[in-house]
C-alpha cells in the first residue's frame, strides 16, 4: 500500500470513527486517543520517494507489533527549501507526535534535534552522525535521537573508480552538488582525494535550485567531461527522471548513488538499498513507540552496498560494459 493511499486509510477510519460515535464507551474513545502518532519531516518532497520504501518502513513497525490501525501519521515536507525545516519542525512538537522520523536527511534530523530534546527522533541517513552533533556515539546515542546510518560518504570515490573501470580513458568527471548542504562537504573531499588517486580532472558544479540542473548539464556537455557524478542530496532524489533525462539527453554517463536512478533509467548506482534503510528506520520507529529509550538504541550501520547496471543505457550510449566490472555487479536491469 502506498503512503497515498495509507492516508486515505486512515481518513476513512477516522470519519467511520466519528460516525459511530454516539455507541463508543468512555473507555472505547480513551483507547483511540491512545494510539501514536508519527511525525515524519522531509527535506524533500515526500511523494519523492518510492513506494517499495514506503513498504519498506511499514513492514518494519509491523515487525515490532504496529500494524497499520495501530498509528497515524504527520507529514511535513520542506519541498527543498531547507529553511522552512526549523519550523515545521517545531510544528510536529506543538502536535505532540509520539516520535519524529527524518528519511533521508542529517539537515532534518538536526532540524529536529533543534526542536525537542524529549520527543524521540530516528533519521534515516544522516552523513556522520557523530560529526552532525546527533549522537555522541553509534553504541550509545544518549539523548533522544538515533537512528540508522549508511555513512554513504565514504562511497563517492568508490564510484569514480567503477566510472573508470567502465571507462578506462575517462579523465575528466564532472561531480554535482547542491551549495550549503552540510554533508556535502565530507563527500566532495572523499571524491577529491579518490580524484586526485586516479588523476583524473574533477569539474565540481554547484547548484541551488532544481531549475538550475538544466543549465549544469548544458556545462558540462560544453566542458566535454566523460561522465557525471552526484552528491546525494534530496532535491537530486526527487528530480531523478529530470537528471536521468538530462543524461541521456546529453549522452553523458552518470554514476548515481542509488538503484532508484537505475531503475529510472541511469546508466549506474552503488550505494545502500533506501528499502533496506527504511526497514531498519521502521524497526527503531516501532521499539520506540513499545517504550524503548533512542538513547539506548545504538546507531543500526548498514555495510551493504548494490552494484547495479542498466544494460539498455549502457547499450543506447554505445558503451560495452566490461567482464570485470559485471563480475562486480548486484543487479542488472535490462
Amino acid at each position: 500500500m502506498s503512503r497515498r493511499s495509507t492516508e486515505r486509510l486512515r481518513r476513512r477510519d477516522f470519519l467511520a470513527a466519528l460516525g459511530g460515535a454516539a455507541t463508543w464507551s468512555p473507555g472505547a474513545r480513551a483507547q483511540e486517543r491512545r494510539i501514536p502518532t508519527i511525525g515524519t519531516l522531509y527535506a524533500g518532497a515526500r511523494f519523492g520517494g518510492s513506494q517499495e520504501n514506503a513498504l519498506a518502513f511499514v513492514r518494519g513497525l509491523a515487525e515490532t507489533g504496529w500494524g497499520e490501525r495501530s498509528v497515524r501519521f504527520k507529514y511535513r515536507e520542506a519541498k527543498n527549501d531547507l529553511a522552512l525545516l526549523p519550523e515545521l519542525a517545531r510544528d510536529l512538537v506543538r502536535s505532540q507526535v509520539d516520535v519524529i522520523m527524518t528519511p533521508g536527511s542529517g539537515v532534518a534530523a538536526q532540524a529536529a534535534k533543534a526542536a525537542t530534546t524529549t520527543i524521540p527522533i530516528v533519521f534515516s541517513n544522516a552523513g556522520d552522525p557523530i560529526r552532525a552533533g546527533l549522537v555522541a556515539s553509534l553504541s550509545h546515542p544518549g539523548g533522544n535521537v538515533t537512528g540508522v546510518a549508511d555513512f554513504g560518504i565514504a562511497l563517492s570515490a568508490k564510484r569514480l573508480e567503477l566510472i573508470r573501470l567502465l571507462l578506462p580513458a575517462a579523465s575528466r568527471i564532472a561531480y554535482l552538488a547542491v551549495r550549503n548542504q552540510p554533508q556535502a562537504a565530507g563527500e566532495i573531499a572523499n571524491a577529491q582525494e579518490g580524484a586526485r588517486a586516479l588523476d583524473i580532472d574533477m569539474l565540481l558544479h554547484w547548484v541551488s535550485a532544481a531549475a538550475e540542473i538544466d543549465e549544469a548539464f548544458a556545462t558540462f556537455a560544453e566542458r566535454r567531461v566523460d561522465a557525471v557524478c552526484m552528491v546525494t542530496n534530496a532535491m537530486f532524489f526527487d528530480n531523478r527522471e529530470r537528471i536521468v533525462g538530462l543524461a541521456a539527453r546529453y549522452r553523458l554517463p552518470m554514476v548515481y548513488p542509488f538503484i532508484e536512478y537505475t531503475r529510472s533509467g541511469g546508466l549506474m548506482s552503488y550505494g545502500s538499498s533506501l528499502a533496506e534503510r527504511a526497514y531498519q528506520a521502521g524497526i527503531y520507529v516501532g521499539l520506540i513507540l513499545k517504550g524503548q529509550k533512542p538513547g539506548d538504541l545504538p546507531v543500526r550501520r548498514l555495510t551493504t552496498f548494490e552494484l547495479a547496471i542498466n544494460m539498455t543505457t549502457a547499450k543506447t550510449l554505445g558503451l560495452t560494459v566490461p567482464s570485470r566490472l559485471l563480475a562486480l555487479t548486484d543487479k542488472v536491469i535490462e
